[in-house]
């Protein structure tokens, strides 16, 4: 009888530590189930290439010595690839193992991926009631270690060995087989793999291919034009849950009910991907995507001098080009005047600022926030000018629009040695010029002399970027200029 799924590998490993980007495998097991029958148990040592760590060698039972001489997972990656493929990936806490997985295959640019189905949260679905959902806790409560397990600790077959835990978890399996009706286990197994329903206008293969890697996905409607645009550092499983009912929100039953097929683009990295959706969001302004569609309501705030009112601009109202070192402050951008007004309202309030200082009343005499004893004075003369606007300026510095840093172009460099893509995104003055994938673009980029329109999304994501990865981001050189003159 079929279990979980038509062919179904348990899978544990023990590792080094417990970062799959930093620390490596040093033991793998997979027990391979097709329709409900154990057809194979396979372990293997592995030579992590570093030292195993004490206090993992008490945990794991593995030492140094014991790895030394086995083989490296590049030796055996081949073996543990033709085991998973095409298999249910079932593990506790199912995300450490796949994680170190996708990871070793990765360092041996080798693409991997799989449906995952973790035990720990299919334990808390079938059995709610149960105190702890460990693999001991498991263990424990329905009796899945066969005694014979432990007779030989050499053996690794016990627990805290790859095999042995392995074999819990297909007995784990067979335990809710018998305890559990099928149709619960299925509605189970469908909700925590978030396995979508497509709607039936599309293929049934649309969703095949969908790459686990950053992109942008696009959805097309009757006419062939996008109807929906979205980003993800993980398409395959972004695109899947606008199908999964248990997941979907009102727009998505909207999509899943226009949408007549869907493609996407693989990019480097997740900058890359943001960047790409904004641009092809404003391009061609889908029908549900609202948030990063082009506004004419946006605006900025600027503070000419320390005497004058703040004033609002539309962002077309403003050179940037022309924008340098001692240019007029500018804050925000902000969505429409109302939302500037709206923060402008609340520093006021709590900073006691002048409502006719900035610029909302004309009378003279006190201003109304000074009757009401919400203003220091600055309408009656009892603070100047200049120091009630370096108030609002110190007040409104988050959001105060930084001077380009550089003295030219720069390019961000993403790399997925994987999928052998490398892309360097150039930006200057806070505009994407492009993305190049090989040296003739990027310098062709960086040689633009007519930018794009300011994009205040693209300012956003940027600035944020920046701060966290400072470390990659590279000036481009300026070209040599070419000698043209008679020899």
């Amino acid at each position: 009888m079929t279990i979980l799924a038509p062919e179904v590998a348990f899978v544990d490993l023990e590792t080094t530590g417990t970062s799959a980007t930093g620390d490596r495998v040093t033991e793998v097991a997979i027990v391979r189930v097709v329709d409900g029958e154990l057809v194979e148990e396979w372990s293997s040592l592995v030579d992590p290439e570093r030292s195993i760590p004490p206090d993992i060698q008490i945990l794991t039972g593995i030492t140094n010595e014991m790895v030394k001489g086995a083989p490296t997972f590049a030796d055996i990656r081949d073996e543990v690839h033709r085991r998973l493929e095409g298999h249910l990936f079932v593990a506790h806490n199912a995300r450490f193992d796949y994680g170190f997985l996708k990871n070793e295959f990765a360092r041996l640019e080798m693409a991997f991926a799989a449906d995952v189905l973790c035990t720990v949260r299919l334990s808390r679905r079938l059995y709610p009631e149960a105190v702890g959902h460990s693999l001991d806790a498991l263990i424990a409560r329905h009796g899945l270690v066969d005694p014979m397990d432990v007779v030989d600790p050499a053996a690794r077959t016990g627990r805290h060995s790859a095999l042995g835990d392995a074999r819990a978890l297909w007995r784990f399996a067979n335990v809710i087989g018998r305890e559990k009706p099928p149709e619960e286990i299925a509605a189970a197994v469908k909700r925590l793999l978030k396995i979508p329903s497509l709607p039936p206008q599309l293929a049934p293969d649309a969703l095949e291919g969908v790459p686990e890697c950053p992109g942008v996905y696009r959805f097309f409607g009757v006419n062939d034009l996008p109807i929906y645009i979205g980003k993800s550092v993980n398409l395959r499983d972004r695109v899947r849950s606008h199908f999964s009912s248990d997941y979907r929100n009102s727009n998505d039953h909207r999509l899943s009910a226009e949408i007549r097929r869907l493609d996407w683009i693989e990019t480097a990295g997740e900058l890359g991907a943001l960047l790409l959706e904004s641009r092809l969001v404003k391009e061609v302004a889908p029908l549900h995507n609202a948030m990063l569609r082009r506004h004419r309501t946006n605006c900025v705030l600027r503070l000419s001098s320390l005497r004058g009112a703040p004033e609002f601009l539309k962002l077309d109202e403003i050179d940037w080009d022309e924008r340098g070192p001692g240019a007029d402050a500018l804050y925000g951008p902000f969505a429409s005047p109302r939302a500037a007004r709206d923060l402008l309202e609340s520093i006021a309030a709590e900073e006691g600022l002048c409502w006719r200082l900035l610029g909302w009343e004309k009378r003279g005499g006190p201003c109304f926030a000074r009757q009401i004893r919400k203003c220091r004075g600055a309408c009656v003369g009892e603070e100047s000018p200049e120091a009630h606007n370096l108030r609002l300026a110190t007040a409104l510095e988050a959001k105060r629009i930084p001077d380009w840093p550089f003295p030219g172009p720069v390019a961000i460099v993403e790399r997925d040695a994987t999928r052998g893509i490398e892309e360097a995104h150039v930006i200057d003055r806070w505009r994407h010029l492009g993305t190049a994938r090989d040296d003739d673009e990027l310098r062709a980029l960086a040689a633009t002399r007519r930018l794009p329109e300011f994009d205040p999304d693209i300012l956003k994501l940027l600035r944020r970027w920046f701060e966290e990865h400072p470390g990659r981001i590279r000036p481009i050189p300026a070209a040599p200029v070419e000698d043209t003159s008679p020899a």
